[in-house]
Parts: C-alpha cells; sequence; structure tokens
C-alpha cells in the first residue's frame, strides 16, 4: 500500500491505519515523502527592495516543510519497525500529485491523511488535485481522520448508480476488515425503490461474508450522509465516485468533494 506522509496533523493517524492493515494482511507499506520545493519557495511579486525578505521567507518555508517531512519519516519508521510491518521509504522533490500519481501505479491502496491534501500550501488547487488523482487512477482511497479508529462498522452510501456500485464492491472484495458490520444506505430515491436497492446491495454484501444491514433516507445525499454516519456511529463511510464525464467536477463538488471536506470521520473512496 501506498502512504503519504505529509508532514499533517493527520499523518500519524494515516500511519497507525497502514500499519494496521500490514498487519492484519501481511501488507508492505510504501512511504512517501514529497517536498515541492519549487512551490514552497515561491513567494509570488515581491517589491523593489523585497528581495532579501523573499529569499528568507522561502528558506523558512522550506526548513519547516523538510523538518515536518523528516518528523514524518520517523514516525513511520519507528511504526513499522514496532510492529514488524515490512516497509521502505520514498524521499522525493517535485509536484506532489504527479509523484503520488506515478507511485500509485503500483500499489494497491492509498493511504492519507483526511483533508492533508489541503493544507500547507501543497497544491494550487485542491479540487482540481483531487480530481487529478482519481482521473488518473489513483484508487481506491483511504482518507483517515484524526485519531485511530477500529473499523468495526462501516457505512456504505448506494445510490444504485455503477460509479456508487464498484465503490461497494471494491471495498467488499478488498476485505479490508471482513468483520466489520456494514450498513447499506440509500438516499432521495422513492421508498420501494430504495429498499429495493439496499436490499439488493446488502444481498451482495453478505453473500461476500459480511454482516449486512440496509436502511433508507428520503432527503439529498449531500446535505445528510456525514449526520447520518455521525448518528450511526460509522468508523468508515464508503463513497463511490465518477471521473469520466464532463459534468465531473459539478458531481464531485455536490457529493465526493463535500463530504472530504467536511467529513470527520475516515474515508474510503474508490471509482
Amino acid at each position: 500500500m501506498l502512504l503519504g506522509l505529509g508532514g499533517t496533523e493527520y499523518t500519524v493517524s494515516a500511519i497507525n491505519q497502514a500499519v494496521a492493515l500490514a498487519m492484519d494482511h501481511g501488507a508492505e507499506i510504501t512511504g512517501v515523502s514529497i517536498i515541492d520545493e519549487r512551490r514552497l519557495t515561491c513567494i509570488g511579486p515581491v517589491p523593489i527592495g523585497g528581495g532579501h525578505y523573499a529569499h528568507d521567507v522561502a528558506e523558512d518555508r522550506l526548513k519547516r516543510a523538510n523538518e515536518r517531512a523528516e518528523w514524518a519519516v520517523q514516525e513511520f519508521t519507528q511504526a513499522c519497525n514496532a510492529s514488524g510491518v515490512r516497509y521502505r521509504v520514498l524521499r522525493e522533490v517535485g509536484e506532489p500529485f504527479t509523484l503520488m500519481i506515478d507511485q500509485a501505479r503500483y500499489h494497491d491502496l492509498m493511504i492519507f491523511g483526511l483533508r492533508s491534501l489541503f493544507e500547507f500550501d501543497l497544491v494550487p488547487d485542491p479540487h482540481n488535485a483531487l480530481v487529478q488523482l482519481v482521473q488518473s487512477g489513483v484508487r481506491p482511497l483511504i482518507a483517515v481522520s484524526k485519531g485511530f479508529h477500529p473499523m468495526k462498522k462501516v457505512l456504505i452510501a448506494y445510490s444504485g448508480s455503477m460509479e456508487s456500485a464498484k465503490a461497494m464492491k471494491r471495498f467488499v472484495q478488498m476485505r479490508l476488515w471482513p468483520m466489520a458490520k456494514l450498513r447499506i444506505v440509500t438516499f432521495e430515491h422513492r421508498a420501494d425503490k430504495a429498499e429495493q436497492l439496499a436490499r439488493d446491495a446488502a444481498n451482495y454484501c453478505k453473500a461476500h461474508g459480511f454482516e449486512t444491514e440496509e436502511a433508507f433516507v428520503p432527503v439529498s445525499a449531500k446535505d445528510n450522509l456525514l449526520p447520518y454516519a455521525e448518528q450511526w456511529g460509522a468508523d468508515l463511510t464508503v463513497v463511490g465516485n465518477s471521473a469520466t464525464n464532463l459534468l465531473w467536477r459539478r458531481i464531485i463538488g455536490e457529493t465526493a468533494l463535500h463530504v472530504i471536506q467536511h467529513a470527520n470521520r475516515p474515508l474510503f473512496l474508490a471509482q
């Protein structure tokens, strides 16, 4: 699995989740630390006489980024060594998402901190960066929240679309947490259609050995998925997405991106 070592407040949680999964499945973790020197040292327009100040600011930003990266690598290596997990560390310099996309080609799963993609001036357009990750085939993704959460209760948001079906099937087939209790929830459909969709999806999950129940909510997923997950006490929410059509920006703005930006519990994102 591929682990982003961003040096953010979510880093320790991401490390712990990756190590726990690696221990359960005998997996190897590749921890990636990336320093975007060009962006970190780009101060923008500098007034006449301000060159020295701009240089100091750039140097300070680069110094702090390297310190965060080194701290993250140390946390990662210590956790892996203490748990006996196989690992390797990649220290990269360059544009972070291009490098992560390159590495994702050779890994089954990517783990990063929830919303850590949007912190520390890593990318100029975080919305576009997430779209770029998914469009380039970086999936499935696990975005972890602060603190370590054993995955005992998993909420699967299911709309009946091919994208949400793919996300559900990918999660079930990977069997990352085979003992987790699943709840299939549909939103906005008529009661009869919602019940049928949830029942069919639940039957699929049950056929793969999961304890599963179903539910339906007659209001929109965008405004109600996260409150529902909070109320049910979900440890993880499975969300599907699509990056194959011209409506992608509108779709992700209304659903997956909203969830990512506002969630306070871990997410499993797939296509």
